[in-house]
């Protein structure tokens, strides 16, 4: 028996600010969408890795998720670190940042962890 990545989830309150923000922030384009009565699900992806982010919003949901002690995150590599540290200290999405390990970590609308990898060595 073998597994293989498919995706991950976020639950998101405001779905096009958070397809505007993916697709800004990470350069994410939507590469497939379920429309249900009471829910939306649309998957993202980079174009060229097949890992997909699914972002879920639940229409009646009115309240922000708790994230507990945003304790998890995704990781994305850039090829252009010092470019994208700028972009992203432009939108003000930079939540944290480690010098020491050469990361920093960005914030969407809902206040998900997102971490920023330099080029791979």
């Amino acid at each position: 028996m073998e597994f293989t990545f498919a995706h991950n989830n976020f639950n998101v309150l405001d779905l096009q600010k958070s397809l505007a923000f993916y697709k800004e922030a990470l350069g994410l384009e939507e590469t497939r969408r379920i429309e249900r009565p009471d829910f939306t699900i649309v998957y993202l992806g980079d174009g060229k890795t097949p890992h997909l982010l699914e972002l879920t919003w639940l229409k009646d949901r009115t309240k922000p998720y708790d994230l507990g002690e945003d304790e998890f995150h995704l990781a994305f590599r850039t090829d252009d670190f010092e470019a994208a540290h700028a972009k992203h200290k432009a939108m003000g999405c930079i939540c944290f940042e480690n010098p020491a390990m050469g990361i920093y970590f960005i914030t969407d609308p809902d206040n998900y962890w997102l971490e920023i990898l330099p080029p791979a060595k």
